[in-house]
């Protein structure tokens, strides 16, 4: 017979794995950047709402020498990074666990991938196409995209990567190696060091949380 203690112990053991469950499910992410606050009329009241910083509408070359814009990246959660294919520091690193993310989510159409090179100069889009393949990228989920100087460093500040051309940089360019997380608001939700492997598994976390939101 089960005495009325175990009986007890079980109902408090499954609450407490229920609660972890709903807590789990529940976490949101915080969401990066500025905000303002905006009046604006509802119903005829006055109502105060929060916009938040957003990636804006952008239009770069992809690897296939084909135009792609934000629109490509509608209903979709992305990561975005900064890189250049002749990077002898931290972008083979950065790219390869990217590329583990890539994997996992290869063949799903709610994630994708925007690889932009800092490389203005070298990285046209045939170079860009055979770095994608060596890498083993093959389906149209992960762009790597080339522009202007402007274009390109000038999205970067509005992803809060740090990007610049430095001749005394490794490889003539110093960057960040930030793997960025964006919803489908085009807001930034995570931002992980892509050659820390602690940093890259949050991002797997993160990314499965952030989907659930998404739902």
């Amino acid at each position: 017979m089960i005495s009325n203690k175990t009986t007890y112990l079980f109902f408090l053991m499954l609450a407490a794995l229920l609660s972890a469950c709903t807590e789990k499910n529940s976490k949101k992410l915080p969401i990066i950047g500025e905000r303002e606050a905006v009046e604006k009329l509802v119903d005829g009241k006055t109502v105060v709402d929060t916009v938040y910083h957003q990636i804006p509408n952008f239009t770069f070359l992809n690897q296939d020498s084909t135009l792609i814009t934000d629109k490509d990246f509608e209903s979709k959660v992305y990561v975005a990074n900064f890189f250049f294919t002749h990077c002898p520091s931290i972008c083979p690193t950065m790219q390869r666990n990217l590329l583990k993310v890539y994997e996992k989510y290869k063949g799903n159409e709610k994630v994708a991938f925007l690889s932009h090179s800092i490389d203005f100069k070298y990285d046209s889009p045939s170079v860009l196409k055979s770095y994608a393949t060596k890498l083993g990228v093959d389906n149209a989920q992960w762009q790597f995209v080339t522009g202007s100087k402007k274009d390109i460093y000038g999205i970067a500040e509005k992803y809060l990567v740090y990007t610049k051309e430095d001749a005394a940089a490794p490889g003539g360019y110093d960057h960040q190696g930030y793997l960025v997380l964006i919803d489908q608001q085009k807001r930034i939700r995570g931002a992980y060091d892509g050659t820390n492997d602690e940093q890259v598994a949050q991002l797997f976390t993160d990314l499965e949380i952030l989907l659930r939101e998404s739902l």
